[in-house]
C-alpha cells in the first residue's frame, strides 16, 4: 500500500522534510537568541539614559575605549568650545532623513584636555560639497555641556567607509585616535552626543535619543519557525494519505473497467 514511498519522487520529499525540521528548530533558537540579546541591549541603553550624569572624566581618558556598558551614559563637562578647529561630519541624516553633516567641536576641558562633542545636525546648505558649511556658533566663554558618551565610530563598526582626500574641515568618522592626531592634543576616548544646553535657534538640530530594538517581533519570529517545524511533518502525512487515497480509488476505477460487462 505504501511502496510508493519508496520511489524517487517521495524519498526525496520525504528527505527534505527531514532537512526542513532541524533547520527550523534551530532557526526558532537562533531567533530566541536574538531576542535575548536585544532585551539585553535595550536595558542596557535604558539603564544608561536613566543614570545620574556624571563628569566625563570618570568614564573616560585619552585614549579609552568606551565600552557597552558606558555608552549612552549621560557625562557633564566644563570648559569652552574650540570653534576654530571644528569639523562637520558627512553624510549624517537627521531624524526626516535627510542628509547633512554633524558639527564635531573640541571641547577645552579646564585642565587643557579635549572632549569631541557632536554639536547635532545642520543641513548640506553650502554651495558645494566642497565648502564648508554655515555652522552655527555655540555658547562663548566658560560653560558645562551635556552629553551622551558615545564610543569612537570605525568602518568596522559603522559600516561607513573613511574616505581620504576631503575637503578641508570634513571628516566621515567620529574617531578620538584621529582627531587627537589632528588636534596634537589630550583628546579623551570616545566622544558626546550633546543633550543641554540647547541650541540658539535650534540649531544645530541635537542627536536624538537611541531607539529600542524591536525584540519582541525575534520572540515571535521563534514561535513561528516552531509552528513550521511542526508544520512540516503534519503537511508530509496528508499528503501521503492523500496520495493513498488517490491510488486506492485509482485502482478501484481500474477494477470496475476491467469486470466484464453483463450480458
Amino acid at each position: 500500500m505504501y511502496r510508493f514511498l519508496l520511489s524517487r519522487q517521495w524519498v526525496i520529499l520525504t528527505l527534505v522534510s527531514l532537512l526542513l525540521i532541524p533547520t527550523m528548530i534551530r532557526l526558532g533558537f537562533w531567533q530566541m537568541h536574538r531576542y535575548d540579546e536585544r532585551t539585553a541591549r535595550n536595558q542596557l541603553v535604558s539603564d544608561a539614559l536613566t543614570a545620574a550624569a556624571v563628569p566625563v572624566e570618570k568614564l573616560t581618558t585619552p585614549g579609552h575605549a568606551v565600552t557597552r556598558d558606558e555608552r549612552y551614559r549621560s557625562v557633564t563637562a566644563t570648559g569652552s568650545f574650540d570653534t576654530e578647529r571644528e569639523v562637520v561630519v558627512r553624510r549624517r541624516v537627521n531624524a526626516d532623513e535627510t542628509v547633512g553633516f554633524h558639527v564635531l567641536t573640541p571641547f577645552v576641558l579646564t585642565d587643557g584636555k579635549v572632549l569631541l562633542v557632536d554639536r547635532g545636525w545642520i543641513p548640506a546648505d553650502a554651495p558645494s560639497q566642497t565648502s564648508f558649511p554655515e555652522v552655527p556658533a555655540p555658547p562663548a566663554g566658560r560653560i558645562t555641556v551635556t552629553g551622551r558618551l558615545m564610543p569612537d565610530e570605525t568602518t568596522a563598526a559603522s559600516g561607513i567607509k573613511d574616505l581620504k582626500g576631503l575637503p578641508d574641515r570634513q571628516v566621515m568618522l567620529i574617531n578620538s585616535e584621529q582627531e587627537a592626531r589632528r588636534l596634537g592634543a589630550q583628546v579623551l576616548g570616545g566622544y558626546i552626543a550633546q543633550t543641554a544646553p540647547d541650541p540658539k535657534g535650534d540649531s544645530p538640530e541635537l542627536v536624538g535619543r537611541p531607539g529600542s530594538e524591536d525584540a519582541a517581533l525575534n520572540y515571535a519570529y521563534a514561535i513561528q519557525w516552531w509552528l513550521f517545524s511542526v508544520g512540516v511533518p503534519v503537511g508530509w502525512v496528508i499528503l501521503v494519505r492523500r496520495e493513498t487515497r488517490d491510488r486506492a480509488q485509482a485502482a478501484v476505477r481500474e477494477a470496475e473497467q476491467a469486470e466484464p460487462a453483463t450480458v
